[in-house]
């Protein structure tokens, strides 16, 4: 069986996964859904030193600490940049990476500045206004797709604000990131921010997927996504 490392987005932490880790751990496997520092059960850590090599080391020291080997590394959103750094630095614990609907960096590049003009200027404004400077607070979730009342209920109270200086910093790469394969999953029924990282998804040769929802696929479609992952790794 497989051991799979879910690695949450922005504002959100481990608890976002929990409609599909069930499914992945009843058909066998076994599931590892960090949270991040500064967010979710780790909000108490929450400072302006928090940033994205942070984060990467949030994962790398859970990776190391567990000796997990030959997993699947998948990455929401924003942690399409931390998984990045963790292959890079972990490429031997892992044979795949799936990068869902969020970044797929290249070397020097960072989450602000790749992201589309307007909701990086949105970000950019909310900083300076409700962040104090150093926090982007949750962004709307209907913007993301999600529409369910239900949904929202169980979203919304549970976000926390994600510190800048993670979408701020630059990521650094080498070819050992390309040591772990991937493949990518964009979900299609929304503003389609990542778009582009599809696309460079597809220039690498990788195999991309085209996901019928909105950005919160693990929350809106969860027994779909669950299904896309159990095949992701047979494949695999």
């Amino acid at each position: 069986m497989t051991t799979f490392v879910l690695v949450h987005g922005a504002w959100h932490g481990g608890w976002c996964w929990g409609r599909v880790a069930p499914q992945l751990r009843s058909a066998g496997h076994t599931v590892f859904t960090p949270s991040l520092t500064g967010l979710s059960d780790r909000a108490h850590l929450l400072s302006p030193a928090v940033d994205l090599s942070t984060h990467i080391e949030d994962v790398v020291k859970m990776v190391d600490a567990e000796g997990i080997t030959d997993a699947v590394l998948i990455g929401h959103s924003y942690a399409g940049m931390v998984i990045s750094g963790v292959a890079e630095q972990r490429p031997d614990a892992f044979r795949l990476r799936v990068h869902l609907d969020g970044f797929l960096p290249e070397n020097g590049e960072s989450a602000i500045n790749l992201l589309p003009p307007v909701p990086a200027d949105h970000y950019r404004e909310a900083v300076k206004g409700p962040g104090f400077g150093w926090l982007i607070p949750p962004r709307s979730l209907t913007v993301l797709g999600v529409t369910e009342e239900a949904d929202l209920n169980w979203l919304t109270p549970r976000l926390t604000p994600q510190p800048w200086a993670t979408y701020a910093e630059e990521i650094r790469l080498t070819d050992a990131v390309e040591r772990v394969p991937g493949v990518y999953v964009e979900c299609v029924d929304w503003q389609r921010v990542f778009q582009k990282h599809a696309d460079r998804a597809r220039a690498k040769g990788w195999q991309v997927y085209d996901f019928p929802t909105g950005h919160e696929a693990m929350v809106t479609k969860p027994d779909e996504l669950a299904a896309l992952f159990l095949d992701i790794e047979r494949q695999h």
